[in-house]
């Protein structure tokens, strides 16, 4: 997928469209972000074990399910830099890709 480099957009510091650089940055894991979140591996060290307490610790960490398989691409995460106030803010949503290139 090719994108480019420079595209105009809504800025929320400046409230007003404005050019932006885009850049692509590392998406980080779930387990990173949210260590106690539903599927985090970390959870299961929560202080109980796995009984029935509802949400919060009858399931086993993401890891043990049926449905859990490797996906074949990961979704992007771009960061658009301002050229007028010279912050950056990230895309709400990713895009799935394998290969992407920036023009």
């Amino acid at each position: 997928m090719k994108k480019p480099k420079e595209i105009k957009r809504y800025c929320p510091f400046c409230r007003k469209h404005t050019a932006h650089t885009v850049s692509l940055s590392k998406r980080k894991a779930p387990n990173s972000t949210h260590p106690l979140s539903k599927g985090a591996k970390s959870r299961t060290n929560f202080g109980h074990g796995t009984g029935n307490l509802g949400k919060l610790g009858s399931k086993p960490p993401i890891t043990k399910w049926k449905s859990t398989g490797k996906k074949s691409t990961k979704k992007t995460d771009y960061r658009y830099k301002c050229s007028e106030c010279k912050k950056s803010h990230a895309q709400a949503k990713g895009i799935r890709a394998k290969k992407i290139e920036l023009v």
